[in-house]
């Protein structure tokens, strides 16, 4: 989906294909027809945009055979799908039953992260649409915090440099430009804004016309980090915003109720990592690596709140006790495009949990995953037209 902006540029909206579990090239195929499509027939759109997800096999596929590339772009033509931005940061399994850490495999220590990102910007070169001539990766923030030194940050930041010269050599073949952006996480070694500016503004800082930030709305608000001054310091750190992920996360305000524990209890799962995070009253944080870790005794403290990394739908409240954080979703978003002129033109979607989530909420069927994609895009859309942006046919 496409909005014009007060200042007269094009904001991009588009869901993450992510939730969908297919590996390789030829499920991805199906996703299109099976979901795509009918998330765009439901938004009664000519054009919607999605953010691709190509794990590892499909992106070699993909690479290696310019034949089936072409057969992607023309998929894409006939369902009446755009692609802008990818979803970079899962490399494989994403759609498997236990996740968990694997996601963070390989990290940007690794040849095999830079090359698989490399290939998905060579691929999104040859799917931007014709006017569109400039594309977004997100990725990553670097690694998953442990064993994380000196030496593997500076191998880390040393690969996202190389990175940034091929871009380069990209765009001057193909006259396309693509940036890409570190998408802050709980628990990672870039895990807030800070951590981001630390990492994209100090030694061995790899080129800011190339690498910035993904802000994912559900990582910020799990981190209880204030939206204006997160946003404010990227902006004065002149890090770049390259993409933003439109998300929410579990908020439990009384974790030492019952009734909301049994609640967030809910919500604990074997597939995702569902880093948790405590407010207390003196305004430091505790955490841990997931839910069912914070839910047992004593884990964390109760005075205050209780966040959650878990991707709740934009669309439909929360069943009480718990709530999603989407004040801070609609704050960062205004932030964002609500301003004179746009801090990022590319905007996703991202709720890969549909089917992580609790039995009550669960689709079943394709036709209720589409209704639910569908009727969260709807929400994005209003947010953004309430902000000042018109749609675009």
């Amino acid at each position: 989906m496409r909005f014009r902006h007060p200042d007269g540029s094009t904001v991009h909206l588009s869901y993450c294909t992510n939730v969908h579990a297919a590996e390789e090239l030829d499920g991805v195929l199906r996703q299109l027809t099976e979901y795509a499509e009918p998330v765009r027939r439901r938004l009664h759109r000519d054009r919607l945009g999605i953010g691709l997800w190509l794990a590892r096999d499909a992106a070699r596929t993909l690479t290696h055979d310019p034949a089936r590339v072409r057969e992607l772009r023309a998929a894409l033509d006939r369902a009446g799908l755009e692609v802008v931005t990818l979803n970079g940061f899962p490399y494989e399994g994403f759609g498997g039953q236990h996740v968990k850490y694997r996601v963070y495999r390989p990290d940007w220590t690794e040849d095999a992260r830079l090359d698989h990102t490399t290939d998905l910007a060579r691929l999104l070169a040859t799917l931007l649409p014709d006017d569109v001539p400039w594309g977004t990766i997100s990725t990553l923030p670097l690694a998953w915090r442990t064993d994380f030194d000196a030496g593997r940050r500076g191998a880390a930041l040393a690969r996202l440099t190389t990175l940034a010269q091929r871009l380069d050599a990209l765009e001057e073949l193909t006259g396309r430009s693509i940036r890409v952006g570190l998408e802050p996480e709980p628990g990672c070694t870039v895990e807030t804004t800070a951590d981001a500016i630390a990492a994209l503004t100090g030694e061995g800082a790899p080129p800011a016309h190339r690498i910035g930030v993904c802000v994912d709305t559900c990582h910020l608000a799990t981190a209880f980090e204030d939206p204006a001054t997160a946003v404010g310091a990227l902006t004065g750190a002149g890090v770049p915003l390259v993409k933003s992920q439109l998300s929410a996360a579990l908020h439990a305000e009384h974790p030492e109720r019952e009734d909301v524990r049994a609640a967030l209890a809910e919500f604990a799962e074997p597939r995702f990592l569902h880093q948790t995070r405590a407010l207390t009253r003196d305004g430091t944080l505790r955490a841990t690596d997931d839910l069912d870790e914070a839910l047992a005794p004593g884990a964390l403290p109760t005075e205050g709140p209780w966040r959650s990394h878990f991707h709740v739908p934009l669309h439909a409240p929360l069943v009480p006790p718990l709530t999603a954080t989407l004040p801070v979703l609609h704050d960062t978003l205004a932030l964002l495009v609500g301003g004179p002129v746009p801090l990022t033109h590319h905007l996703e979607v991202e709720t890969y949990t549909w089917q992580a989530l609790p039995t009550a909420l669960r689709p079943t069927t394709r036709a209720q995953l589409a209704d639910g994609i569908a009727a969260e895009l709807a929400t994005a859309r209003d947010l953004l037209t309430g902000l000042g942006l018109k749609e675009l046919p």
